[in-house]
């Protein structure tokens, strides 16, 4: 378990328009830790995410990373000052092959030499990536397309990475093998965010965890006591 803060929130609100979707949400992610933030679809978690990452402005409140104040922070300076997010859209470019999707997320890598081993690493974690590096992003099966995106977030080395429901759409034998990976890539000194809709997987990789409702954490606590307790279960009736 981490034991100093990488990433905290505190007190953000945010609208669309008139419409009021996150009231006073704090919470915050140790250095090294993998913090799960769960809730149904339109608890508002997407909208916390781009507060994060600079891609909707929060109304009121403060978000610091490493301890800097990015609240205004311009998405692209988020980026380079090492937060990466990966979307539950993929985000991959079809048409492009394999190795070159990776490569348009190392472009804030400039070393050469860092990004030899950056390359290495990728294909360290995600062996296939490497048998495939020539053939087009498109033709990948849908678990392939999310390493893609995994493997191009990660190639420039991020200190926060933040996964957008990976598992969505991919059957349980590569959830299964992705949570593991996602698990070594902490392991690996990354700390991770991770939003995603499979509770008991999200929760048994986690160090902690937080509930999101109609915009407000809810809960939260270690993952484990998380994922035992009734409120937990209520909150996802039906997963």
């Amino acid at each position: 378990m981490g034991t100093s803060p990488l990433l905290e929130i505190r007190d953000i609100e945010a609208f669309y328009g008139d419409l009021q979707v996150l009231w006073g949400v704090s919470l915050t992610v140790m250095k090294n830790d993998i913090a799960a933030l769960l809730g149904t679809n339109g608890a508002g978690k997407s909208t916390l995410l781009r507060c994060i990452t600079g891609l909707h402005s929060p109304s009121s409140g403060t978000i610091l990373f490493k301890g800097q104040d990015i609240t205004a922070m311009p998405a692209h300076h988020r980026v380079e000052t090492g937060i990466v997010h990966v979307l539950e859209e993929r985000g991959i470019f079809p048409d492009l092959s394999v190795i070159d999707n990776i490569r348009v997320g190392a472009y804030t890598v400039k070393d050469k030499d860092r990004l030899k081993k950056s390359f290495e690493w990728i294909y360290d974690l995600f062996p296939i990536l490497e048998e495939r590096r020539k053939q087009r992003a498109g033709s990948l099966s849908g678990g392939e397309q999310q390493q893609l995106s995994i493997a191009k977030g990660l190639i420039s080395r991020p200190e926060l990475l933040i996964l957008d429901e990976p598992s969505l759409g991919l059957a349980p034998v590569i959830v299964l093998k992705l949570f593991d990976v996602i698990k070594r890539i902490q392991k690996e000194g990354v700390t991770i965010l991770l939003v995603d809709q499979n509770l008991k997987r999200s929760l048994g990789i986690s160090t902690r965890g937080h509930i999101m409702e109609n915009g407000r954490i809810v809960l939260e606590g270690p993952a484990g006591e998380l994922l035992q307790d009734p409120r937990t279960q209520k909150a996802f009736i039906g997963r």
